[in-house]
């Protein structure tokens, strides 16, 4: 081999990449020493994008699919990155990096850390997530900007590790901005995708040059305390108190027989105070759609002449059963004209009405 031959093989004449993975997203044109001449040929095939790094690491042109023959006239950029303002005629030196377009699909993301979301009613919560993703290159020039260093093969897997931090961040805006609650998050799963997809696809695109073609939360979850708290608020939720008040009573006069008095009371007056709310929330004092529970309706006791209470409707039941508060007790409440004996107070009626009563005498003596 001659000297111009030996010379000759260091210049680059053809560029290409026959990709032969399936994983490899970008992909540096080895060059190594090797300088780049004028009039070389640049090979994109469908499904490919060329980005051109100058020496000082800035952008600069890129080529889609064809053939191309590397000139001062098709290489804009360059050309004012490299001073040559009236074209160049001996080879330079560039980083050359190809861009595959196709999409990559089932790339996996998760929460390595729980994430802290603000609830109103169970306060801070920490939930862990994980789930699938897919994304394509939009703007190949825009993304080499951001990532592209001395490497010069991008997997997958490196790609997907320098999005998932990204990824989670956004994910973590998204969750608070959908306003979806706690107790809902692990049914509505689908659609928490749809929006996160719709918050996060405008980041990707405009920072990094990525288009985010799916996005799937597969699961959310939270600690086992809070999953138990928000079961426990979904029955109450389902509870009918009428219903409840009814049970109740109707237990407690179903055992007033027996002879666990004090339990069989106690039955009768929480089903006596869960009537006493419905009513209250019943009566003419409440205001419809407002969310301020209706008051309490208490009354006052004379006794020895003296004002005492004010006493509701359960505290004047326990003073019923110990024999402090009889039929001819007057009382006052609120909307009354005077005193009256508790016993014309219809509303008083359920205290007298459950009263067990009194115990036979005893047998005569033989």
């Amino acid at each position: 081999m001659g000297l111009f031959d030996k010379i000759k093989g260091e210049f680059i004449d053809v560029i290409e990449w026959i990709d032969n993975t399936n994983d490899t997203m970008i992909y540096r044109f080895e060059r190594y020493n090797n300088e780049i001449k004028n009039g070389a040929k640049l090979t994109v095939r469908p499904g490919q994008y060329c980005v051109f790094i100058s020496e000082g690491n800035e952008v600069g042109d890129g080529y889609g699919p064809g053939l191309h023959t590397l000139e001062t006239q098709n290489m804009p950029i360059m050309t004012t990155l490299k001073s040559w303002k009236y074209g160049f005629n001996s080879p330079f030196k560039a980083e050359v990096y190809f861009f595959n377009l196709k999409e990559f699909t089932n790339l996996k993301w998760g929460l390595k850390n729980p994430i802290i979301v603000n609830d109103d009613r169970f306060g801070m919560i920490e939930l862990r997530g994980f789930g699938t993703y897919a994304f394509k290159f939009e703007d190949p020039r825009k993304f080499a900007g951001k990532f592209l260093g001395t490497d010069g093969r991008f997997t997958t897997d490196e790609i997907s590790e320098q999005l998932r931090s990204l990824i989670v961040m956004k994910f973590t805006d998204a969750l608070a901005e959908s306003k979806i609650p706690v107790e809902a998050l692990a049914a509505n799963v689908n659609e928490l995708s749809k929006f996160a997809l719709e918050v996060l696809n405008p980041e990707f695109q405009n920072d990094y040059g990525l288009v985010l073609t799916k996005f799937y939360v597969e699961n959310l979850s939270m600690p086992d305390e809070v999953k138990k708290e928000i079961m426990e608020l979904s029955r109450l939720n389902k509870i009918d108190l009428n219903k409840l008040a009814q049970l109740k009573m109707a237990k407690g006069l179903e055992n007033s027989g027996g002879n666990n008095m004090g339990s069989n009371m106690m039955e009768m007056m929480m089903g006596m105070n869960i009537a006493n709310q419905m009513m209250n929330r019943q009566g003419g004092n409440m205001n419809i759609g407002s969310n301020t529970p209706p008051p309490l309706v208490t009354y006052y006791v004379a006794v020895n002449g003296q004002q005492t209470g004010p006493y509701d409707i359960n505290t004047l039941t326990q003073m019923a059963i110990k024999g402090e508060f009889k039929r001819e007790s007057l009382v006052w409440t609120a909307g009354m004209a005077a005193w009256t004996a508790a016993g014309q107070v219809p509303e008083l009626g359920v205290v007298f009405s459950n009263m067990p009563p009194p115990p036979p005498p005893p047998p005569p003596v033989g």
